[in-house]
């Protein structure tokens, strides 16, 4: 992924960052809809990516030029769209420092949450709070049939409702997995998932490894910064 980037294709297809990155807009603008829900992303906007985060992009005719900076996974931030006073001072920042800007970027940005304009919005916000969400019965309440909700979800997102919600709770149980010391099956029954076996499948199919190498992971690198490495 350049740092840099001038952006004139239509659109670009449903996609995989493995690494938490932000993208600040610096010029035109896009449609985002990805893990964090659906975002009209302008010039002053930035958008921040959790680790393993997929989404798809329209852009006008116009394009947009967009800075993207590298996040670390012990930085704090919220996945989702923020507005940013003085973008100019982040990409100046960026030309001799892109941690310096990552950080100043963290700082001066003010967390929004866009309006959902419609059902497809609505349910990803909806799976988004809620991952044990029955969507036979969120269709029933709204007068949506089972077959147009696949396909319709699929058409704005690139994936299928059912996906969406998998892949969000995998990411939640990573999260969980790496910056706390609880049991796996705690984090597996916490999370909804059906027993630990189904949890372990469920984030080596969004990661490729496994929760107890994640926690072996997590592990040696606090066991290091407590050791001053």
């Amino acid at each position: 992924m350049r740092m840099w980037q001038t952006i004139r294709a239509s659109s670009l297809e449903r996609h995989v960052h493995r690494v938490p990155y932000a993208a600040l807009v610096l010029s035109g603008r896009y449609e985002e809809a990805g893990d964090s829900g659906r975002f009209e992303v302008t010039a002053g906007n930035a958008v921040f990516h959790d680790t393993f985060e997929a989404h798809r992009n329209h852009f006008p005719d116009a394009g947009a030029i967009v800075l993207n900076l590298p996040l670390r996974s012990t930085m704090s931030y919220a996945a989702g769209i923020a507005s940013v006073a003085d973008s100019d001072m982040v990409a100046r920042t960026a030309r001799s420092d892109r941690a310096a800007a990552a950080e100043l970027l963290i700082s001066t940005a003010k967390r929004w949450q866009p309006r959902s304009s419609d059902w497809p919005d609505e349910l990803a916000l909806r799976l988004i709070d809620c991952t044990s969400l029955k969507l036979s019965q969120w269709g029933e309440e709204n007068g949506i049939a089972p077959w147009t909700i696949s396909r319709g979800f699929r058409q704005v997102f690139g994936t299928s409702p059912e996906v969406f919600r998998a892949r969000i709770r995998a990411q939640r149980a990573l999260k969980r997995i790496q910056f706390a010391q609880e049991p796996l099956s705690v984090i597996a029954a916490e999370l909804r998932f059906a027993d630990q076996a189904h949890m372990t499948r469920s984030v080596k199919l969004l990661t490729g490894i496994t929760p107890q190498a994640w926690r072996s992971i997590a592990n040696g690198f606090n066991t290091k910064s407590q050791a001053g490495i």
